[in-house]
């Protein structure tokens, strides 16, 4: 291999390169990805080991020649003006025009909840995605036979089946970052939680096995059923404008008592329909106990927002699988 080196040594001196069809010769000759140099050191592996250190400094020598004449003879050719290579661009030209990117449609939302939120004294919280029993079901009182416990609405780590409180999930809704918040702090709390969550479901055009949620907990004396339907109508408001229909109906959360889920409607004055836009209700006691949180003193309320409902009703998209095509046709409407 020492005599391939010295031989392809001295056929590097020896090239004489006049034009750019030389230059390109001697480029493709020795240095492009086909060329001899890199073919010897794509041997260096086949020689004796004790031999390899000092054929690679051998190479990387033969290697920095042949960079050093390719760029020399390049610099001369452009200094002679032959017009075959461009030596500098003119910089009187105007620059070209580069496209601007933009948030897409899921953060614009998120962003924008954060700041109806955050105007109204509510800082933020964040916690893991890879969550235990604990966190993501007992806590916020969730009873053993629950159906959301079941594998077909939970992606499961670990499944023990003698004690499911050894599990790990991923986290099926932000509630566990409430927890945890009212573990570490005592009342009053006030703060929302904003994060991605996965469900074990089918996807289809109205769902996902992975989305986004922000909710929101406020504890402290007195909190008030009254408050919470005030914070849910500034939230409407400030999303979609100040004469967004709206109501308030009863619903169940296993954490939450009383529950109530809150719809706009969509469409016209005389054609449209209700949708839901979020969940909410006032903390269960058993949720307080299990964060040693004292019912009888403490009262509070939870909201539970879906990012992507509020992205499609607001950009008025009609699947929700286009929000993660990553479809630039559809990404660039959002500039």
């Amino acid at each position: 291999m020492n005599n391939d080196i010295e031989t392809v040594e001295q056929e590097i001196k020896g090239f004489k390169i006049s034009n750019t069809d030389e230059l390109e010769a001697f480029r493709l000759k020795y240095l492009s990805r086909n060329g001899l140099i890199p073919e010897l050191l794509s041997n260096i592996g086949k020689a004796p080991r004790e031999q390899r250190a000092e054929l690679g400094k051998k190479l990387n020598a033969l290697k920095n020649l042949a960079q050093n004449k390719f760029e020399n003879a390049q610099q001369k050719l452009q200094s002679k003006g032959t017009g075959e290579i461009v030596a500098t661009d003119d910089i009187t030209l105007q620059a070209p025009s580069m496209p601007l990117g933009s948030y897409h449609p899921i953060t614009q939302s998120l962003n924008e909840i954060k700041s109806i939120f955050l105007r109204l004294g509510f800082t933020i919280a964040d916690g893991p995605e890879l969550e235990d029993d604990f966190h993501n079901f007992t806590a916020l009182n969730f009873p053993p036979e629950h159906p959301a416990r079941d594998m077909q609405d939970t992606f499961f780590i670990r499944k023990n089946v003698d004690n499911p409180h050894d599990d790990l999930v991923l986290r099926t809704h932000t509630s566990p970052v409430q927890i945890r918040l009212m573990e570490n702090e005592k009342p009053p709390i006030r703060a929302i939680m904003p994060g991605r969550v996965y469900r074990n479901e089918s996807i289809t055009a109205k769902s996902y096995c992975l989305f986004h949620q922000v909710e929101a907990l406020y504890v402290d004396e007195h909190v008030s059923l009254a408050e919470l339907k005030e914070t849910l109508i500034i939230l409407a408001k400030m999303m979609y404008g100040p004469d967004v229909k709206y109501r308030l109906r009863p619903s169940f959360f296993p954490f939450t008592e009383p529950s109530l889920e809150m719809d706009v409607w969509w469409g016209s004055k005389d054609e449209g329909q209700w949708l839901e836009i979020l969940g909410a209700g006032m903390v269960d006691p058993n949720v307080l106990k299990a964060v040693n949180i004292d019912p009888e003193k403490y009262s509070g309320y939870a909201v539970g927002i879906g990012v992507e409902r509020i992205a499609l009703l607001k950009y008025q998209i009609n699947d929700i699988r286009l929000l993660y095509d990553n479809d630039l046709r559809f990404l660039n409407q959002f500039k």
